[in-house]
């Protein structure tokens, strides 16, 4: 008797000493995130029953069943500890500043169907094990800073239904299985050269083809001809798919009237009536803009849903088919919240469309010039923020796309803003692929005048010091909201381009001279100044003093602007020393000087 109750008191005492499990290990979380009381007020350690809390449900048995906290403004890691939590369901973590790597233990939790931990700053690999959640349904994991490749032990979760792994630093193939899943993106990440080139239609044909050549010798005896004529088909139909070649999948057929596919995440093929129906006949009142390659008009679908539906023109010219698959191919490619979000796209025999969410505060360019009455002028914090906002999603073209992507037309006028005037950089029309190991000539230089680099337009060679310059005169156009060329100005000087203005207006100390005066001096001098600075680093004449738009984020963020400042001005002024040299040791006459400035203009630039 006296052992009995010795034992029923340690369990007692036990019980006390160790409060819920459940509630330590939501509480850990908390914890790890750096959650605030006031973000999860009632998360209290001393209540060691977790269902009462906030973001918390519970089924009958008081067993945590979801674990749900949106867009919170978390800036700490994921605890592995609540994966003793085995009756949970969902888990949902979207929109915070989460960091650190995904646990391993998460692949404890096997009752889980949901787990959404998109647009949040995690590192490290997709842990293997969660291959082991025989339930999981969900798989959102998009916009973050996972790497590695995509675990082979994915293909195993039979249940699994939608699987978004989009805009991440993932390498490697993509296992083919997770091509069945019904609902997949594997956009914005570096695997296969950044393009899905193991498609599950051409692995499929060329497994049919494999079966059918078997088939042919363990089979019946077939005439030679027969053999010899299904051979070059299937040859042709594999070429076709990409399975051999080394070519990724692109199903566009032009007809209309038979399976129409095209292997580019999740875009929808609409058809010609609907989007004329949309733009109300492609009237010329919703002509929000031209281009090089056609109009861009605004449009409303059926379900009301407001889009920009860019209409190609001369697509059956040479290269108008081409520029859009090649649009189509990038912008699917390329998935970043500062880039413009394609969401699908028409072709038939006579024409080809593309379909963009409509951004309902058009462009930079008309916010700084071309302000209707009643509409807000940007101010300078929205200036600065469409800076950084630009500069991250060049960033990502050139430094995070395998092969790098070059814009070729980085201006303000090309800056979008949502409904929030973040900037998203639109217009991949005149946009190249570029193969690091091939040499990046072109035969037709593509850009607007003022903003195009003086390397480009000499030589038809195109880089990504070639954007680091277009967006240089951006950052000018933010400050002094004038165009990068204005022939008004040849009325009081001889400066035409905008550069020049600022070079000389920076040189004399005048920055006050330099900001839009729309601002009614609303602004930072100093940040003024910071952001003329690294305007004038990302438009020097040479292509490799500029700096990459990697450190053009970081100068922007406050980081290296000063040392990297310090070397231009020395560099400066050792070559106005030169120039003075050379002219004093050439200056022959008074004409001296305009005689030799043809001579250098003649010369290479």
């Amino acid at each position: 008797m006296d052992l009995l109750i010795g034992i029923l008191a340690l369990a007692c005492l036990s019980s006390f000493v160790n409060p819920d499990a459940q509630g330590n290990a939501l509480y850990a979380l908390r914890k790890s995130l750096n959650a605030s009381d006031i973000q999860l007020a009632d998360w209290n350690p001393d209540q060691v029953n977790p269902c009462t809390w906030s973001k918390i449900t519970c089924n009958s048995d008081n067993d945590v069943i979801s674990v749900t906290l949106p867009n919170m403004g978390f800036s700490g890691t994921l605890s592995p500890r609540i994966a003793i939590l085995k009756m949970l369901t969902t888990l949902k973590l979207p929109g915070n500043g989460i960091s650190g790597h995904i646990p391993e233990e998460f692949g404890n939790l096997t009752s889980l169907t949901m787990l959404d931990l998109e647009n949040n700053h995690l590192t490290g690999e997709i842990p293997s094990s969660l291959g082991s959640i025989k339930g999981l349904k969900f798989l959102i994991l998009s916009n973050n800073n996972l790497s590695g490749s995509i675990p082979e032990s994915l293909s195993s979760l039979s249940n699994l239904t939608d699987l978004q792994l989009a805009s991440n630093r993932l390498g490697g193939k993509i296992p083919k299985q997770l091509f069945q899943i019904s609902k997949h993106n594997f956009t914005g990440n570096q695997l296969d050269c950044g393009i899905i080139s193991s498609s599950p239609c051409a692995s499929e044909n060329a497994g049919r083809s494999r079966k059918s050549r078997t088939g042919m010798i363990v089979g019946i005896v077939v005439p030679l001809f027969a053999v010899l004529l299904l051979g070059c088909f299937l040859l042709l139909f594999m070429w076709k798919g990409g399975a051999i070649g080394n070519r990724h999948e692109v199903f566009v057929d032009v007809a209309g009237d038979v399976d129409q596919r095209i292997e580019f995440g999740q875009l929808k093929r609409f058809s010609w009536r609907e989007l004329q129906l949309a733009t109300d006949g492609f009237s010329e009142k919703n002509v929000l803009g031209q281009g090089g390659f056609g109009k861009v008009y605004k449009g409303i679908l059926g379900d009301n849903t407001k889009v920009a539906v860019k209409r190609l023109m001369d697509f059956e010219s040479p290269g108008g088919d081409t520029a859009f698959q090649r649009e189509v191919e990038m912008i699917s490619v390329a998935v970043h919240r500062n880039l413009l979000r394609l969401i699908g796209f028409c072709t038939t025999p006579t024409e080809r469309l593309l379909v963009y969410p409509f951004m309902q505060n058009l462009s930079v360019a008309s916010r700084l010039r071309e302000v209707k009455p009643g509409n807000p002028l940007l101010d300078w914090v929205t200036r600065k923020l469409v800076a950084l906002g630009t500069a991250r999603a060049l960033e990502y073209l050139h430094e995070h796309c395998n092969p790098k992507i070059i814009h070729r037309d980085v201006k303000a006028a090309n800056v979008l803003l949502d409904e929030d005037f973040q900037a998203v950089v639109g217009d991949f029309g005149l946009a190249k692929l570029v193969d690091v190991r091939k040499a990046n000539i072109t035969t037709q230089v593509r850009g607007t005048m003022g903003h195009i680099a003086p390397e480009y337009l000499s030589t038809g060679k195109s880089s990504e010091k070639t954007d680091v310059f277009g967006y240089g005169v951006m950052l000018l156009e933010l400050v002094t909201g004038q165009r990068a060329i204005d022939f008004s100005r040849l009325e009081e000087e001889d400066d035409v381009l905008l550069l020049d203005h600022v070079k000389k207006l920076q040189q004399e100390n005048r920055l006050e001279a330099i900001v839009d005066c729309n601002l009614e001096r609303k602004y930072d001098i100093h940040e003024v100044e910071m952001m003329v600075q690294v305007a004038l680093l990302c438009t020097q004449s040479s292509p490799e003093e500029r700096p990459a738009m990697s450190e053009v984020v970081r100068m922007l963020e406050g980081e290296g602007l000063a040392e990297r400042w310090e070397v231009w001005q020395q560099v400066e002024i050792t070559r106005k020393l030169e120039n003075e040299r050379l002219q004093k040791r050439f200056n022959w006459g008074d004409h001296s000087i305009n005689n030799l400035l043809p001579m250098e203009l003649s010369g290479g630039r």
